[in-house]
């Protein structure tokens, strides 16, 4: 079953017939992590990078900020029994968007956020498509752990 993750949500699941799907990332991330042991994967989508912007709105929705959001969809996958050494970790969007002239950089902030926490907490990526000025739909098949990528006027294609 297609599982929408939509703006400022996140979704995991270890049922094998789920397929999480987000679509539209613009300057939005979408982070994706996958266990292959324990079949548990999720995703989540953060449109902004801080929650300190607005306490309340982080309050009632940390799926809406990277540095609220990430480490939830961490530590709700370990409750699934995913292990942090044996995830596989894709990343995408942090497109510059509506912003052609860089005033706000929302992508590249939301972006280095997520290099930060990544950093502190030593993880790594397995595939990474950030930046540019496109938008981007990600799925990951909870089955196979195969993540999906498709852009403006390309195919849907397998990065993972």
């Amino acid at each position: 079953m297609n599982l929408v993750v939509g703006v400022a949500d996140m979704k995991l699941s270890n049922n094998p017939d789920d397929v999480l799907i987000t679509y539209s990332l613009g300057s939005c991330i979408g982070v994706v992590i996958y266990d292959p042991v324990e079949k548990v994967g999720g995703l989540l989508h953060y449109m902004l990078p801080e929650s300190n912007i607005d306490g309340a709105k982080a309050k009632k929705n940390p799926y809406m900020f990277g540095d609220t959001g990430i480490p939830m969809l961490f530590r709700e996958s370990y409750k699934m029994g995913a292990k942090k050494n044996r995830l596989k970790i894709v990343v995408a969007g942090g497109a510059q968007i509506n912003d052609q002239n860089g005033l706000f950089n929302i992508g590249k902030r939301n972006y280095m956020i997520l290099r930060k926490l990544f950093w502190r907490n030593n993880v790594l990526p397995d595939f990474e498509d950030v930046g540019g000025n496109i938008s981007r739909t990600v799925k990951l098949e909870i089955k196979t752990g195969h993540v999906w990528l498709k852009t403006p006027g390309q195919d849907m294609k397998r990065v993972f």
